[in-house]
């Protein structure tokens, strides 16, 4: 028993844990220290109520999250005020670090023009959808790319598997989440071979995604056996913004040649290795060919980033290998520290020039205002929508908030299943059977406001069939969601849109 609590009080999330509330309740004393000054306190913290107010009002950010922060301030102005100048304020000297980095992305990618000129004759809305992201996020969209659809963690996990034996430059692998297992421990002996026999293997983690399933600076563990290895955004006890941004993409690509992504972390339970909230419904892709080349200058550009370099992105660039294979794929990321909200307008886009059919896939549904209307809009203008959200949560709260968003949406006409086998991770776009995107965009404020994330919009190719294939599967065994099944108790009703108010910023 002394052992348990020893290692308890000794391991670092229960030490962050302590200094993050030591803080606030220092700033709480601060507070109470000052209110014996009386009017002038007062005086003071109301004029920098409103100028925190003002910047709020006159910005340029999401109505929902403007909303969320001046409830606060005007309920408990004075401690509101001080919580906002320490998460509210998003942008700083460390994002404008990373903003440069977009300097090597616009650099390193150039599109094909007569690619763009083929899609622009053929589809002009894809076309249009195509060119934002090329235009605001700088990365092109290719022919000569093979896609293959993964529908499951097991299929990835075998996949995956085989190409890193292949590997004979280099492997890059960045992911949210890494945890100690079947899935990383075969991986991890993988690797290990192939840094011994002289491939370059680099990791990036997210430090918080990790922070409960690997040790502190396991970057140094790994180190040890010749890969290079870092921790993205170390998480610091230090009351600060910087806390929500985490690099939430999940990569892996092989000698330039390969690239998987998709909502699969690697742990155990999305292998389905063991039951965590029943089973574990998952998708990914593999694609080979030259769409890869995105994937690999988004790795380099954050690694460059973390490791303060600027390393030659073209010497990681292979030859051109013909691949037998149709439609278009467009590899892109997003950032959080920019006002160019890619993820959300490329799921706008793809919601508003649906011409027949939407299918989604989302862990979460915790959208804001434009895209709840772009799905009513569309419902009642006869596109026919389908969304699929877990049934076993993982989050108990956050689908509470899910759920909250089901009423007005059932209403407008879109049909809203719900995975009965457990929990549905996979984060898919199926839009008139012709366009799709996977990656790992969740439909919540963190990933389209927050996260660093990643995504591949495909058109017309041929593993398109086989996502269409797989949600119908997913959907029959999927237990359809009424409008009497949202009718609640007044408690529960009141919880939900007490919760859905403050949803950005959870």
């Amino acid at each position: 028993m002394l052992k348990k609590i020893i290692k308890l009080i000794t391991h670092r999330v229960f030490i962050v844990g302590v200094l993050l509330f030591l803080q606030l309740f220092v700033l709480f004393l601060i507070i109470s220290k000052f209110e014996e000054y009386g009017l002038y306190f007062y005086i003071l913290f109301y004029i920098l109520g409103i100028l925190v107010l003002l910047k709020i009002i006159n910005g340029n950010a999401n109505p929902n999250y403007k909303i969320a922060w001046i409830i606060p301030l005007l309920t408990i102005p004075i401690f509101g005020t001080l919580i906002y100048i320490i998460f509210g304020n998003k942008l700083n000297s460390y994002d404008k670090r990373l903003l440069r980095n977009k300097n090597n992305i616009k650099t390193n990618l150039n599109q094909d023009e007569k690619i763009l000129e083929k899609l622009k004759k053929e589809d002009i809305s894809f076309y249009n959808q195509v060119n934002y992201i090329y235009k605001n996020a700088y990365y092109p969209i290719y022919e000569n790319t093979y896609v293959e659809y993964l529908n499951i963690g097991e299929i990835y996990f075998e996949k995956l598997i085989e190409e890193l034996k292949k590997a004979e430059k280099y492997i890059f692998m960045q992911y949210f989440i890494i945890d100690e297992g079947k899935f990383w421990n075969t991986i991890l002996d993988i690797l290990i071979e192939k840094a011994k026999s002289g491939v370059d293997v680099r990791i990036v983690y997210d430090d918080m995604g990790c922070i409960v399933t690997l040790p502190n600076k396991y970057y140094e563990f790994l180190k040890k056996y010749g890969i290079k290895a870092c921790s993205f955004n170390k998480f610091i006890p230090v009351l600060t913004a910087r806390l929500n941004n985490r690099d939430h993409r999940k990569i892996t690509v092989i000698d330039g040649k390969v690239a998987f992504t998709g909502g699969i972390n690697i742990a155990d339970e999305y292998i389905n290795e063991f039951e965590k909230h029943g089973h574990w419904k998952d998708n990914g892709i593999l694609i080979k060919g030259a769409a890869v080349w995105n994937f690999t200058v988004i790795f380099l550009s954050l690694w460059d980033y973390i490791h303060n370099q600027n390393e030659n992105f073209l010497s990681f660039k292979p030859k051109a290998e013909k691949m037998d294979a149709k439609g278009f794929v467009q590899p892109f990321d997003d950032t959080p520290l920019d006002y160019e909200r890619v993820s959300k307008t490329i799921c706008l886009n793809l919601i508003n020039k649906a011409k027949k059919s939407i299918y989604i896939t989302t862990p979460y549904l915790i959208i804001d205002d434009e895209l709840e209307q772009a799905l009513c809009i569309a419902a009642k203008s006869g596109v026919c929508i389908k969304i699929i959200t877990p049934s076993i949560p993982d989050k108990k709260i956050v689908n509470e908030v899910t759920k909250a968003y089901y009423n007005n949406l059932l209403e407008s006409g879109v049909n809203i299943y719900e995975y009965e086998k457990g929990f549905i991770h996979a984060k898919t776009f199926l839009v008139d059977d012709e366009i799709a995107m996977i990656g790992t965009i969740n439909l919540d404020y963190r990933s389209l406001y927050l996260h660093f994330e990643c995504g591949v919009l495909m058109y017309k190719t041929d593993c398109i069939k086989d996502i269409k294939e797989d949600l119908k599967k997913t959907i029959d065994i999927s237990k359809q969601v009424l409008i009497n099944d949202t009718k609640v108790s007044i408690f529960r009703s009141l919880k939900r849109a007490i919760l859905k108010l403050f949803a950005p910023l959870m």
